[in-house]
């Protein structure tokens, strides 16, 4: 009874999840109450430390204790004020860090927040320090459009790979831990700066396989506006198809072959897994995708080779991330089975002796 219990929910869990997804949602955004860390509260009370002292410091400039002259005391009271707004910023950045930011219990929805969050931080303290350095604030802005339409032309690469950044947060082509393949570039994504994506690359010029080769692949957000992404990892449907095939004789038991390959595929799978797909291809469904070809079960499919053999694959779906184990794993059980029935089961051999 219990274990039906269970089953009913984690069937619950499912659904919730993939209809976040096919709304588009790339998160679980229930809401976490946050957690203030020791640290954060030194923040905050550092914060506040600087604050009064700056609000002293003003206070005395306003009484012309320090015997400056009138100009010297007018911009340092300009300097004060700036640095307090400054200060300010950074404070109210640290509570929506923690207090908003926190709750939020997807690590891709966070990591997206606190970047933009850290960019607004970023604009607010340069317009703060721009209006203090200049006497009014239709100097500061008519300074700041001059600065911009000079970086604007001298950096047209950044800019349009900041754009790039903008295009990512609000299509979500892809994700920090998503695995994709974008030109001659696949990996899992590790980081997606203002200017560039890093991927941890998997494959690649030394391997064969699917396995972390070690390097790390940086390129331009701006190639997303150029070039096709390919995730594997993407929300609404994350597996892949995979197959392995065998050649055996015109001879064999093709009927055989077949049950053993599926049955063996269905044991290293899952029930779990087959449910989940299950699960998944009810709610796609409702979506322009033909759930008709979203198979829980493995598939075996049996073709004429273009030389005098057969082949046999079996076709299952698979996390995209363990596609290399899963396969290593049922090439040997597949290979356990068909090798035990010699009578009925053909493999080709050498004629090397």
């Amino acid at each position: 009874m219990a274990e039906e219990r269970q089953s009913h929910v984690a069937q619950l869990k499912q659904k919730k999840d993939v209809k976040q997804a096919l709304q588009q949602s790339p998160g679980n955004k229930e809401q976490a109450a946050p957690k203030v860390e020791t640290k954060d509260k030194v923040w905050f009370g550092s914060y506040l430390l600087v604050l009064i002292g700056l609000g002293v410091l003003y206070y005395l400039f306003t009484l012309r204790f320090f015997g400056f002259s009138e100009t010297v005391v007018t911009r340092l009271l300009g300097y004060t004020k700036g640095a307090a707004f400054i200060v300010l910023a950074l404070g109210i950045s640290k509570a929506v860090q923690v207090y908003l930011v926190g709750r939020i219990s997807d690590t891709v929805n966070k990591y997206n927040l606190n970047r933009i969050l850290r960019l607004l931080v970023s604009l607010v303290i340069l317009f703060i320090i721009t209006t203090s350095l200049f006497a009014n604030w239709q100097t500061a802005i008519a300074t700041l459009g001059l600065a911009s339409l000079i970086f604007g032309f001298a950096l047209q690469t950044v800019l349009s790979s900041f754009i790039g950044w903008v295009y990512i947060l609000v299509r979500a082509p892809y994700r920090v831990g998503d695995r994709i393949k974008i030109g001659d570039a696949t990996g899992d994504v590790i980081d997606v700066s203002y200017l560039d994506t890093t991927l941890w690359e998997f494959g690649g010029q030394y391997l064969s396989t699917d396995h972390p080769s070690g390097r790390i692949i940086k390129f331009p957000n701006s190639d997303v506006l150029s070039s096709a992404v390919y995730n594997y990892s993407c929300p609404l449907f994350p597996y892949i198809w995979n197959e392995i095939k065998f050649n055996v004789a015109y001879e064999s038991d093709l009927e055989f072959i077949t049950k053993v390959m599926q049955e063996a595929a269905e044991e290293e799978l899952g029930e779990a897994m087959m449910e989940r797909v299950r699960t998944y291809r009810e709610l796609l469904a409702q979506t322009p995708v033909d759930e008709l070809e979203v198979r829980e079960h493995p598939a075996v499919v049996i073709r004429a080779s273009e030389n005098t053999w057969i082949d046999v694959m079996v076709r299952y779906l698979v996390e995209p991330k363990q596609a290399g184990r899963v396969k290593t794993r049922l090439i040997k059980r597949l290979l356990e089975r068909l090798n035990a029935e010699p009578d009925k089961v053909m493999f080709p051999k050498s004629n090397a002796r």
